[in-house]
């Protein structure tokens, strides 16, 4: 009897894993389809792209663009504004 008790404990928790690991995998599918509904984690789409010159600045390129400050970090959300570089691609148009 011991031995029948051992391989049910084993196929036990091999079921409650199993179950486990399918709820968190179905939850997951289930946010990544709807991460196109235009919730806050959503990714911008970039149409247009503009090489970094020397000297330029946040404000700067914005101007440059006729974008506003906020439209512009938002179409960029990863840029930081104190350390634009020489050559770094930054989006001048899209959408968020």
């Amino acid at each position: 009897m011991a031995k029948f008790n051992d391989k049910a404990s084993v196929f036990l928790k091999f079921a409650i894993v199993l179950s486990l690991f399918l709820m968190i995998s179905t939850a997951q599918c289930r946010k990544i389809s709807n991460g196109s509904s235009g919730d806050a984690n959503s990714t911008p789409e970039c149409d247009s792209v503009y090489g970094a010159q020397d000297g330029d600045t946040c404000t700067s390129i914005a101007t440059q663009f006729d974008l506003t400050l906020e439209f512009f970090s938002s179409i960029n959300p990863n840029l930081n504004c104190d350390a634009i570089f020489v050559g770094q691609w930054l989006c001048t148009d899209g959408t968020v």
